[in-house]
Formats: C-alpha cells, structure tokens, sequence
C-alpha cells in the first residue's frame, strides 16, 4: 500500500446497534427533535407485524405518527412524490423508515424532498443535493443492503425501464436503529439473497482501485462474519447469534462500500434488474462468482486473501491457485443456501445484452473495478452467469 496515499473516510450517520434496541426508538425522535412522524415501509413488512411492533413504540410514548406503506421491491420513483406529499398534508417533521432497501431508500428519498425543491429526478446522481432534508431514522429488518447507512437511494422509473441513483451525504439517515431481532422472521430464500447482496458489497469494496485502509478493514470483518454466520442463518433463521452477525456484517460491509463504491456485478444489476425485475440481491449473487472471475488477474493478492475470509485453505497454494479459490468459495456458498438460478431463469438472453451492457457502462462503479472493462467484457460476463454452474 501506499504510505503517502490520500483518502478521506466519512460516516454522518449515528449507529445504535444490538437486541431490542427498537425499545429507545422514542427517545431518539424526540432527540432529533421530531414531533410528528411518518411511518415508510411495504406491505411486507406490515403483514410480518415488524411495523407494528415499531408503531407500538411510538404510540405507547404518545408521539403521533402516520403511515406510508407504498413501497415496491425496487421502488418506484413516483412513491417518493406520494410520500412526500403525505408527509407535508401531515405536518410530519421526521421520517422513520422499517425494511428492507427498498423501504429505506424510499424513507430516506422522501426525506430529502421533505426539505429540498423540485423532483427528486433533479438529484440523479452524485452530490447534487442542495442541502439537508427531515431528519431519517433507518430501521433494517433484513441483512443485505446497507441502506441504513450509505448514502444512495436507488429507485426505479417503470416508464422508462432504468434504475436511478441519488447519491449525496445529505441522503444518509441520522440514525441506524439496527436491531437483530427485527430479522428472525426472514424467510430463508430473502436472508440468502440479501446476505449475497452484503458479501458482494464487501468483495467489490475490497478489490476496487479506490480502496483505502479503513474500508478495507471493515470488508474483510464483513467477509468473516458472512462465511461464518449466513448459512447459519438461511437453514436456522431463529439463531439471534446469525442473525446479529449478519445484520452487523452488512452495516459494516456498506460502512466499506461508502466511500469506494463498488464493481462491475452493480454496475450490471441496476439493469439486469430494472429490464428483468430480478430482487438487487438476487443478481448480484448470480453475478458475483462471474466477476471476480473476470477481475481475478487483476489483484492476485486481494483474492487470495477474500478466499482466506471465506474460510478456504489456501497456505502453500500458489497465489493464482490461492486466489482461484475465493471464486470457488462464492460458489459453493451460493449452492450451500439454495441460489441456483441464471440470467437465464429470468428471460435474459443474447439480444439483451448489448443494452444492459451499454447502460452499465455507463455506471459510476465500472471505472474503479479492478481491471479495466470493455462493454464487450460485461457482455460476456453476462453470458457466463446465463449458463447453469457446474455442480
């Protein structure tokens, strides 16, 4: 590494972290002087009885509040000027958000246009927000996205067939209420994809040029806590000490990816996912073996020591066969919680990929992945995650 290398790390967002700590969500509304709050979740989340159990908090300490529950997986960017205007006719001042991303990417949206003018079309991007919006406090109830941390908010415009991003220090909540226990009730099939989503935030973060030494420290405890605790979790969702470490590995692995960015498998899913409707989690597990496939050459070292984290052996290997082995570590792991599908299963075929790959190109996570990408590349590597693994 570098030792005269430059690089800032930044978190604005307050984290309370552990068992029942949904218990003092009161306390921190009043203390970011709310008064009235609007409530954002889905539909899912309310027939779990997790918003439920988050409402309770808020009536028995007597602080009114109202609900905003239309929220689609990948949300669409039309809801956040719903919500918006639910929560201006409310007179709410702050905004709690219970889920998953999608939930909270839309929490934290309408928070933003709570405050600032326009659309939030106006803020696709990076750091094109003006200003800060109403104060979020961001409650996870699954382990994947990070949302209750970073600083995006990805949203779908169903016209158009795109995913957008807004992405500025100003969409970061004030507070990540992340309390394990919210999880247990995950169905396994959701735990699998999202702690897929949280390993390949950790990867990508990990391997990326813009890399730096404490993201670097936070992807790999990231790595660890996912090879030791996501099977445990898909096949016994009731394991709170899974269900903690999961829950801890993806606050950490988007504590990681905030200031780095992250790859080619995101810069693949935002269109993978908005033309095919495949769960953000789910393609990125599709992808992740593809692309580190492809990038390994590029940092021997860093994949050696990814296969390390996921628990391979790698002592007396040589450093490609080393490395090799964190690919096939990914893939195991994938078989090992039940994820088995291709681009394929999902209508994707070879007369899509000219698209999905010109409009991924055009990410910010493609120039900072590890080797250098044609749209060619991404075209092919798309054609390796069409094909069944070999078993």
């Amino acid at each position: 590494m570098q030792l005269n290398r430059v690089f800032r790390y930044e978190l604005p967002t307050a984290v309370e972290f552990g068992n029942g700590a949904i218990a003092g969500l009161p306390d921190y509304v009043r203390g970011l002087g709310g008064r009235r709050v609007l409530v954002v979740c889905d539909p899912g989340v309310v027939q779990a009885g997790v918003a439920e159990r988050v409402c309770a908090t808020l009536r028995e300490a007597a602080l009114p509040f109202v609900m905003f529950t239309d929220v689609e997986p990948d949300p669409d960017i039309d809801a956040i000027a719903s919500g918006t205007m639910t929560a201006k006719a409310e007179g709410c001042d702050l905004v709690v958000g219970v889920g998953g991303g999608s939930s909270l990417d839309t929490a934290k949206a309408i928070g933003l246009m709570m405050k600032n003018p326009g659309d939030i079309r106006d803020y696709v991007g990076i750091n094109k927000v003006p200003g800060p919006g109403a104060p979020v406090i961001a409650i996870p109830t699954t382990a994947g996205t990070g949302s209750e941390v970073t600083i995006w908010s990805v949203l779908r415009d169903k016209r158009q067939q795109v995913k957008l991003s807004v992405g500025s220090r100003f969409n970061c909540p004030a507070l990540a209420l992340c309390d394990p226990e919210l999880t247990l009730t995950l169905p396994p099939h959701i735990t699998a994809a999202t702690g897929m989503d949280a390993l390949t935030h950790a990867v990508e973060s990990f391997v990326n040029t813009a890399t730096q030494p404490i993201s670097e420290a936070l992807a790999m405890q990231a790595m660890r806590f996912i090879h030791e605790s996501l099977r445990v979790a898909v096949v016994r969702g009731r394991d709170l000490r899974a269900r903690h470490d999961m829950l801890l590995a993806s606050l950490i692995a988007a504590m990681a990816f905030n200031p780095t960015r992250l790859g080619l498998a995101h810069a693949l899913a935002l269109p993978l996912g908005a033309r095919f409707g495949i769960p953000h989690g789910l393609v990125n597990a599709i992808l992740l073996p593809e692309v580190m496939a492809f990038n390994l050459v590029a940092n021997l070292e860093k994949f050696r020591t990814v296969a390390w984290l996921l628990g391979e052996r790698v002592e007396g290997l040589a450093l490609r066969d080393a490395a090799e082995r964190a690919v096939w570590a990914v893939r195991r792991l994938k078989e090992d919680i039940g994820i088995q599908q291709t681009l394929t299963d999902f209508g994707v075929a070879e007369e899509h990929l000219d698209a999905v790959a010109a409009e991924a190109m055009e990410s910010g996570n493609v120039p900072v992945n590890p080797r250098q990408a044609t749209q060619e590349d991404l075209k092919a590597i798309c054609r390796a995650a069409m094909r069944r693994e070999a078993r």
